[in-house]
């Protein structure tokens, strides 16, 4: 299987995904159709600044010079528009000028243009919105940074391999779910970054919000995990981003990347973060679980309980096995989060798995629930539906905070087909 990279951040997600969104992609070719014909409307002003016809609409003199800036401004803004339409990182900056450039004609015929404004308004919304969600105080700036300083502090082991006699102090049942993940043979696993696509909603009777998210974990004395979320409710983008470096988490949300709607932190969300970081040593690199801080107890025939360590903070999950794959993970010390982050109540939480396919070399499963144990069963309900997308193990930071090509040894991808997006994992 080839591999493929990209190498921006923001990029990372396949297209098909990024344009999953109806009202999203109705936003912008909304904002791309108004600026083309914005700029094109600039051109009046060219063609009576030249004398090439007369305009009857623009009843005010235009001399050559101004014929000229009109010319330009219909140029720049249409660029913008076109940029816009091609997903071109460049379009901010092109819009920022044209903005700049047309408002300015506009002032200079005002009484025949003035409407233009209300497009050029539009245009600075669009602008002030590419920047408080990309810019350097969004959480994509955040997680770009946080991605950056993790990955170059950790110590990549891929000259040291796992082999069976790495597997003999597992129980049997861990032992061969990281056998068959494909981990012998292979390099131990120090850090890796994946990609996810699913859906997500905050209870048993709240719409379902669509999601396509990133994260790197890595792994050693102070793990991380870094985890950011692209998420849209009604139509709206929603940015989630989940912070846990060493023993310290922090989980915040927010609307059109302005307004807070949750901000949880503290030792309970310490806590709620360790059994993930558990979970994900489990599911995304059972070559990790070799020198893992876990303590193992067999069950039965199919259960084991690990007792996993992370600074203060020591969580317990049950794992269930079928025919040597993981197919679940059950812990009581998870915690489940209010609307707004303020409270986290202990609640039981599994996640059951399914879908085991090829990375590689490597063998993970590829669709997973998140599920709630209330004390009443009849009220279990799943809250989070993901699809592994991508997973690169040992990716490596670059001087701007975007991750360089990955090693050919350790680069494994693979696509899932996008009519699973909503599919539910069977158990």
């Amino acid at each position: 299987m080839s591999a493929t990279r990209t190498d921006r951040v923001e990029n990372y997600f396949p297209r098909q995904l990024r344009d999953a969104t109806p009202m999203r992609t109705f936003m912008r070719w909304f904002v791309v159709v108004v600026l083309v014909g914005h700029g094109l409307i600039h051109l009046l002003g060219a063609v009576k600044g030249f004398g090439w016809a007369e305009v009857e609409a623009l009843t005010e003199p235009i001399e050559p010079a101004l014929g000229l800036f009109w010319l330009t401004a219909a140029v720049v803004v249409v660029t913008t528009g076109v940029l816009l339409a091609a997903r071109n990182r460049l379009w901010w900056v092109a819009g920022t000028i044209g903005v700049l450039i047309s408002q300015t004609a506009i002032l200079t015929s005002w009484s025949d243009a003035k409407t233009g404004t209300l497009a050029n308004l539009l245009l600075l919304a669009a602008l002030g919105y590419t920047f408080v969600s990309h810019g350097p105080t969004s959480y994509r700036a955040e997680y770009r940074r946080q991605v950056q300083a993790a990955l170059s502090e950790v110590q990549p082991r891929s000259g040291v391999v796992v082999t069976e006699a790495d597997l003999a102090h597992l129980p049997g049942l861990v032992a061969e779910h990281v056998r068959r993940s494909g981990a012998v043979g292979q390099p131990r696993v120090s850090s890796l970054r994946a990609h996810i696509h699913g859906r997500i909603r905050a209870s048993a009777t709240s719409r379902w919000m669509t999601y396509t998210g990133e994260q790197v974990n890595t792994y050693g004395p102070a793990p991380t995990r870094l985890f950011w979320m692209d998420a849209t409710m009604f139509g709206l983008p929603v940015d989630v981003l989940h912070v846990l470096v060493g023993r310290t988490a922090t989980m915040r949300v927010k609307l059109c990347s302005v307004l807070p709607m949750a901000n949880a932190a503290g030792p309970k969300m310490d806590r709620a973060e360790t059994v993930t970081l558990f979970n994900d040593l489990c599911i995304l690199a059972p070559a990790a679980l070799i020198d893992a801080p876990i303590v193992w107890q067999p069950l039965d025939d199919s259960h084991v309980r690990g007792v996993f360590t992370n600074g203060a903070h020591t969580v317990t999950a049950d794992l269930t096995f079928c025919d040597g794959d993981l197919v679940d993970f059950i812990s009581d010390d998870r915690m489940s989060t209010s609307s707004d982050g303020s409270t986290l109540t202990p609640q039981p939480w599994s996640t059951p798995l399914s879908d085991y396919r090829s990375f590689g070399t490597r063998r993970l499963a590829t669709r997973g629930e998140g599920r709630w144990h209330p004390a009443a069963p009849q009220d279990k309900f799943v809250y989070f539906e993901y699809n592994l997308d991508t997973i690169t193990y040992a990716p490596y930071a670059t001087a701007g905070g975007a991750p360089a090509r990955a090693r050919r040894s350790v680069e494994y991808t693979k696509r899932v087909s996008l009519r699973n997006v909503f599919a539910r994992p069977k158990g």
